[in-house]
């Protein structure tokens, strides 16, 4: 990887300097970076800043808000701001309030002189880099974004593992046994991806209602428990997986719950990962079936909250809100953070030929010994590099 990053034209053609296109590459690269997480970055940001700050126009990238200073005789702290006189002189003053084009203001070390009014063109804010946590406090002291944040991991996290056991039954019956109408059932399956979901939404919330299962958490985790996509990706996979592995267990007398659990579901894990991945992130940020099968706010989940998300006055409060979002997008984060390996190798690798020999717990392929002179003559005792089992090559 680290060769392949650092790998330029000018230097492949023995030049120390890059070539043009190298620049180029480069160039195109920063840019889509920036498009990408550019707008993340900026949300980061804002998630910190103040009420003041986030109302500043022109708007700023970093947090910065402006100074305030105590006057005697005034309740609350004053803006700080730099005025310069026809004199060209600069001075630091207090605005008591601002009507049209013109700010009364004052000097913090002479309270009691008498104020000056300003043109608000010739004061420029004091600005300093301050950061506002407590943002993020307030999303779970005032408005118990902690219930939200409970019903979605919940949600997503039931979902996701149901929705794994089912489509992967349904790709290990579709790619290993054979059956009568097993071509239709695939297409059929496949072809509900060409239903748009608003199609369904009105049966399936009478399906939900006569279950009676409105304004349940469970309302929301049963029709997103098969996906058409799922079944897709595991069966391509699965049909890559040997049959002779099966043939093997079932002569040692596997069941084929066995066979499903103990062979087909430790290898087919990188598309299970990736599965799981398109599944979190679905059911993550579903909004639709959440607004239809739920009425109560505290069964509510991030999208929906993020959605009504009003504070006291009946305004948004954009703080709370920017940090409401970071927190909602983070989950997903570090779930592809963490398994962005086998979520790229599921991706890449289904509907391609593996090789399982000899691995049989890990389908990621690795290169097989050299066969021993005595072994030449017998191939399948050369792919386990000797090594022999009862139906399946024992791992290394």
């Amino acid at each position: 990887m680290a060769n392949f990053l650092t790998r330029t034209r000018g230097r492949q053609h023995g030049s120390k300097r890059l070539h043009w296109t190298d620049w180029m590459s480069y160039a195109y690269l920063l840019m889509g970076l920036l498009v990408m997480f550019g707008p993340v970055l900026w949300l980061v940001m804002s998630s910190f800043k103040t009420e003041s700050a986030l109302s500043q126009f022109p708007p700023s990238f970093l947090p910065y808000s402006q100074k305030e200073v105590v006057v005697a005789g005034h309740e609350k702290p004053l803006p700080l701001f730099t005025v310069k006189n026809a004199q060209g002189e600069t001075r630091e003053l207090a605005q008591v309030r601002r009507i049209g084009i013109m700010a009364t203001m004052v000097d913090p070390a002479k309270p009691a002189a008498e104020p000056v009014r300003v043109n608000i063109n010739d004061r420029t804010p004091i600005n300093t880099l301050r950061f506002a946590p407590e943002n993020y406090s307030d999303i779970f002291g005032k408005f118990a974004f902690g219930t939200f944040l409970w019903n979605s991991v919940f949600i997503t996290v039931v979902a996701t593992l149901i929705t794994l056991l089912i489509n992967s039954m349904a790709a290990f019956a579709l790619s290993k046994y054979n059956f009568t109408g097993q071509k239709t059932v695939f297409v059929a399956i496949i072809a509900t991806l060409m239903i748009p979901p608003t199609i369904i939404l009105v049966p399936a919330f009478l399906v939900i209602s006569e279950l009676n299962l409105l304004n349940n958490l469970w309302g929301v985790i049963l029709p997103a428990v098969a996906t058409p996509t799922g079944v897709f990706l595991l069966r391509q996979y699965m049909l890559t997986i040997p049959d002779e592995l099966i043939e093997a267990a079932r002569m040692d007398n596997a069941s084929e719950w066995r066979i499903y659990w103990k062979i087909m579901m430790p290898l087919s894990l990188p598309v299970l990962t990736t599965t799981s991945i398109f599944s979190f992130i679905w059911t993550w940020n579903d909004f639709l079936g959440p607004l239809v099968y739920l009425n109560d706010a505290s069964n509510y989940t991030v999208p929906l909250a993020l959605r009504s998300f009003m504070d006291s006055t009946g305004q948004s409060a954009w703080g709370q809100l920017f940090a409401m979002s970071v927190l909602a997008i983070l989950p997903i984060f570090l779930f592809f953070l963490f398994f962005q390996r086998l979520i790229i190798e599921g991706v890449a690798s289904s509907g391609m030929k593996h090789d399982f020999y000899c691995t049989p717990h890990n389908p990621v392929r690795r290169h097989r010994p050299e066969p021993q002179p005595h072994l030449r003559t017998n191939p399948r005792l050369a792919q386990c590099g000797g090594r022999t089992g009862r139906g399946l090559c024992r791992r290394r």
